[in-house]
């Protein structure tokens, strides 16, 4: 993974999981230890989710170029599917809290996706490769020539 997609995946996973942090405290403090359970469970698919989904949409962009705006919305709008049927698969779940698990869903999903926009606002990514210019042999280069 190259260092921008590293450091683009680090500013997205780091707020995320603070978020999940204190979503597992406040639920803990209001569900008990079922709903810290809950939003951990939650806080941690959003992460997984949304982690394969950049390694997934970089091969593409490295891969096949033409694909990657394309791929982009095809992938966020599957992951926000599969989000919403883990919501509503485990509506019924005794394992921790249903609804803190929805909310913390919910909550790290609105923070990932913000600390990406926010990343690639602030990443200094070339549009265009330059190509190394090498300097005739014999001839003045600058602005002297």
């Amino acid at each position: 993974m190259p260092s921008n997609d590293a450091r683009t995946l680090l500013q997205t996973v780091v707020p995320t999981a603070a978020v999940g942090v204190i979503a597992a405290i406040v639920s803990g403090v209001v569900a008990g230890g079922k709903g810290a359970l809950g939003a951990a469970v939650g806080t941690l698919v959003v992460i997984l989710f949304m982690g394969i989904g950049i390694v997934v949409l970089q091969r593409t962009a490295k891969h096949f170029p033409q694909l990657f705006q394309a791929m982009g919305l095809m992938l966020y709008t599957t992951q926000l599917l599969v989000l919403f049927l883990f919501v509503a698969a485990f509506k019924d779940t005794t394992l921790f809290n249903p609804r803190t698990f929805a909310a913390s869903i919910v909550a790290s999903t609105l923070v990932w996706v913000a600390a990406q926009a926010r990343a690639h606002m602030k990443a200094k990514i070339l549009y265009v490769e330059p190509e190394p210019s090498e300097a005739r042999r014999g001839e003045k280069t600058g602005p002297s020539a």
